[in-house]
């Protein structure tokens, strides 16, 4: 069988078993094993799945899923994150979209620390969503806003896509770093943008203003002077112990995570929360979030095992030999190929199998390592919204029911703002990119 006609013959399998309604990493298991039975056979993949799913998810990195997840659990059943949400939504005098911006700050942040992309969108998508409905509004809207808070982590330090990405090209990982805080910043404020715009022009409907009115007056009956600083001096506390000790080196990420499920665990004890079913319901919860995350993460391995054993990252290069002397021209192809990769793989695993070999090609054109690294990240964050597999979507809808097209209708629209806005500045203005590393 020629090697193009397999390619399509995957890419229809591929497309019958997301129109069949397979979750998405059914779909990531099924052509990756059948595909690399068809190229190299059983022995392979029984090889392969000996060790290789075990050696993906038995990562200390990844214990900040479950950790921040966990945490989640504690602060949202102590009822401190809507006690929070009702003490800005009051100060804001009825003005819901204040709760958007402040959710996707969070979301920021809390990818930042967690470092997983599809760990933070189900964080705060169940921590956010709720709350977000409440005061007004769509859940599409509201879960497609998380989404793509969630997958800030892609580019705001410290990420993993650039640790991964410094680790394959060998570029100074601190300086990645320091180059990705603009960048990270634009994206951070094109997603209050869009989000904004799709929360004013969306219908509220009369159920969903009915139950934010309920609220607000049980808010403002339950709110007492002495529990409104109690509930802020405890996010004042979570963020500085959280963020302050990474960033000033107290603890790791990891750490941070287990650093915040203490301080939420000590909140609902002082609150008089904890009881069986709390700890019953958060661990339960946490066990669900954990398994749906770290199961989409072996899939995506095992589809990107296939995806490097047909040979189909080296097709594409050799097609793009001939256009060396165009470098716009291969950038650009370049950067529709990482975000095909992105849309249908793990962001750390893309970097891994993609980079090494379109490197060589990035480094025949002359083109900065560096600037190049922060357009990828872009990229991955971007990919992470579209469909058919935008993992940090599929999260959100996993956790809050949210049906998928739904979300995918909203989170499209952040997505082509982003990719027009962010990538067109950074082509435009290299040094949106380079500054800040220049003045080290």
């Amino acid at each position: 069988m020629p090697i193009e006609v397999f390619y399509l013959l995957m890419l229809f399998l591929f497309a019958i078993f997301l129109f069949l309604g397979l979750h998405v990493h059914s779909v990531l298991l099924s052509i990756g094993i059948i595909g690399i039975i068809l190229l190299e056979g059983p022995a392979y993949i029984t090889s392969f799945l000996q060790s290789n799913p075990y050696k993906q998810v038995a990562s200390y990195t990844l214990t900040t899923i479950p950790l921040f997840v966990l945490m989640a659990q504690f602060i949202v059943k102590s009822g401190i994150v809507r006690d929070m949400y009702g003490i800005v939504f009051n100060l804001s005098k009825g003005q819901s979209g204040l709760l958007g911006v402040l959710t996707v700050i969070i979301g920021a942040f809390l990818g930042a620390v967690s470092g997983s992309t599809s760990g933070s969108s189900a964080a705060l998508g169940q921590v956010a969503v709720p709350e977000l409905k409440k005061h007004g509004f769509r859940d599409d809207i509201a879960g497609a806003t998380i989404a793509a808070a969630g997958s800030l982590s892609g580019i705001i330090p410290p990420s993993i896509i650039l640790i991964l990405y410094g680790v394959v090209t060998e570029t100074p990982i601190g300086t990645l770093f320091i180059a990705a805080i603009i960048p990270g910043i634009l994206m951070t404020l094109v997603i209050i943008g869009v989000m904004l715009f799709l929360h004013t022009r969306g219908d509220q409907t009369a159920a969903g203003l009915v139950e934010e009115k309920e609220d607000e007056e049980e808010e403002r009956q339950q709110l007492t002077i002495s529990r409104g600083i109690f509930v802020a001096s405890i996010g004042l506390i979570i963020v500085l112990a959280i963020f302050g000790g990474i960033y000033s080196g107290v603890f790791t990420p990891t750490e941070a995570g287990a650093v915040g499920a203490f301080i939420g665990f000590i909140t609902a004890l002082l609150l008089g929360k904890v009881n069986k079913q709390f700890f019953v319901e958060s661990f339960a919860e946490t066990v669900k979030i954990t398994t749906m995350v770290l199961l989409i993460m072996v899939t995506a391995q095992i589809f990107g095992r296939f995806i490097t054993v047909s040979q189909l990252p080296k097709e594409l290069i050799n097609a793009l030999g001939p256009l060396i002397e165009y470098p716009v021209v291969v950038l650009i192809l370049l950067s529709l190929i990482y975000f095909l990769l992105f849309m249908f793989i793990e962001g750390g695993a893309v970097i891994i199998m993609a980079t090494p070999v379109l490197l060589p090609i990035v480094q025949e054109m002359n083109v900065d390592l560096l600037w190049f690294g922060i357009l990828v990240s872009v990229i991955c964050t971007i990919g992470l919204l579209t469909p058919p597999v935008g993992l940090s979507v599929f999260a959100v809808s996993g956790v809050t029911g949210i049906p998928i097209e739904r979300l995918f209708r909203q989170s499209m629209v952040i997505a082509v703002v982003l990719a027009i806005v962010v990538c067109g500045l950074l082509i435009i203005f290299p040094s949106l990119v380079t500054w800040l590393p220049s003045l080290m």
